[in-house]
């Protein structure tokens, strides 16, 4: 049986990232843990390749609450000292600031607009862009979707969340599907 052709990061040699390219990257999103789960780890990949935040995930989602805004929204700065002791996760201040930060101002968009779901999908006019991707040059690292999403949230108070992050979110989170024409998943992607 012939492999299915991917995308051409989807390092063959990973299972695990080969897991993620198959049943997560481009997926669209619509649960607010599970988009607060996805700002949190792209910040975090920010200057690092994907794949190291991908091995770190199960930490990440212990040492923050199973990536629960409330519970980070309080975390303190006892909380914040554990966690640059933490090896499981990329100990970096800034970054868990920015996590901490962003769980309060991911909540105050919940309560403005219902969800924070119902927030960002406005920036994509509610659907997903599906992008024609021929080969590995017309993969962009922003857009004016992700500059107008970006700006949008930094008037809000995010922080760590710059156009190219938010690129990178978007299509983590299936706003932006950038799978390789080729690739078996450019048109087989469910919800999550």
């Amino acid at each position: 049986m012939p492999v299915p052709e991917r995308c051409h990061w989807a390092d063959l040699s990973k299972p695990d990232y080969v897991a993620y390219h198959d049943t997560e990257w481009g997926v669209p999103v619509y649960d607010d843990n599970k988009l607060f789960e996805f700002l949190v780890l792209e910040a975090a990949q920010a200057g690092l390749s994907w794949y190291t935040v991908l091995k770190k995930r199960d930490n990440y989602r212990t040492a923050f609450a199973n990536f629960d805004p409330v519970k980070v929204a309080a975390f303190d700065e006892a909380k914040v000292s554990e966690l640059l002791l933490n090896p499981g996760i990329i100990r970096n201040r800034l970054k868990i600031a920015a996590a901490i930060n962003n769980a309060s101002r991911f909540i105050e968009v919940q309560q403005e607009f219902g969800s924070f779901s119902q927030y960002q999908w406005r920036f994509v006019n509610g659907s997903p862009q599906v992008n024609n991707i021929a080969s590995a040059a017309d993969i962009r690292a922003t857009s004016p979707e992700s500059d107008a999403f970006s700006k949008d949230l930094k008037k809000r108070g995010f922080t760590f969340i710059g156009s190219t992050i938010m690129y990178a979110y978007m299509q983590a989170c299936g706003m932006v599907n950038d799978h390789h024409n080729q690739c078996f998943c450019k048109h087989g992607v469910s919800t999550i």
